[in-house]
């Protein structure tokens, strides 16, 4: 990780913390900030894609469930969710994007599993839930505080969690990581953060592969 001295960040949209500087720059010039904090990194708002543009991006995804790559993707999530969530129960898939596919892993497994997205729809939510997933939406987040908390008042408590958001480590480097190259992409998480996360909004870590997937329990 390469780090420079740049100009002065708006607070932590996660933390809130003040005082950040802009100290690594992406290899598309978009000025990326990190929270010594929280341990998030983040790209500057100012330079956002706008929603049709975003909404465009999402529609170049070969996500489906005829994908069979995109199935064995998806499984590494699924796989460890089975462990924890009990027959029978009822989820959401949030932020299912424009072609919904876990969904219907978790159903094939037995589980009632409904999509919600904020983009393509369906618009509706009906908490609480047994279970949340959200794949590859985290690092989409641009108020991750707010949206974060959203989606764990939607459980019911002692509910699980599973998310897919691909992890920084002390290795990575920004300027050519792939993550950092979708415009989209404006929140990044590393362990740490995971570690916050649990304490902020009253989350046990069940599961991780220190790279990408997590399951989480409700404490309350």
């Amino acid at each position: 990780m390469v780090l420079t001295h740049k100009a002065p960040a708006p607070h932590c949209p996660l933390c809130g913390h003040a005082g950040t500087a802009y100290t690594l720059r992406s290899v598309h010039g978009r000025p990326l900030a990190h929270c010594s904090v929280c341990d998030l990194v983040f790209a500057n708002p100012e330079v956002a894609v706008d929603a049709a543009e975003e909404r465009r991006l999402y529609q170049t995804h070969q996500n489906s469930i005829e994908q069979p790559g995109y199935i064995d993707f998806l499984n590494r999530l699924v796989e460890p969710m089975a462990m924890f969530v009990q027959a029978g129960a009822y989820g959401v898939d949030y932020g299912s994007g424009p072609g919904p596919t876990l969904s219907t892993l978790m159903q094939r497994r037995g589980y009632g599993c409904h999509n919600y997205d904020p983009m393509f729809g369906p618009h509706e939510l009906a908490p609480p839930y047994d279970f949340v997933t959200c794949t590859e939406c985290f690092e989409h987040f641009t108020s991750p505080a707010k949206t974060i908390q959203h989606i764990v008042s939607l459980l019911k408590p002692q509910g699980v969690l599973g998310i897919m958001t691909d992890l920084w480590n002390r290795h990575t480097v920004f300027e050519t990581w792939y993550y950092t190259k979708d415009p989209t992409h404006v929140v990044f998480y590393s362990l740490a953060t995971i570690d916050y996360l649990c304490s902020r909004f009253g989350l046990a870590l069940l599961y991780s592969d220190a790279k990408r997937v997590l399951v989480f329990r409700t404490m309350t």
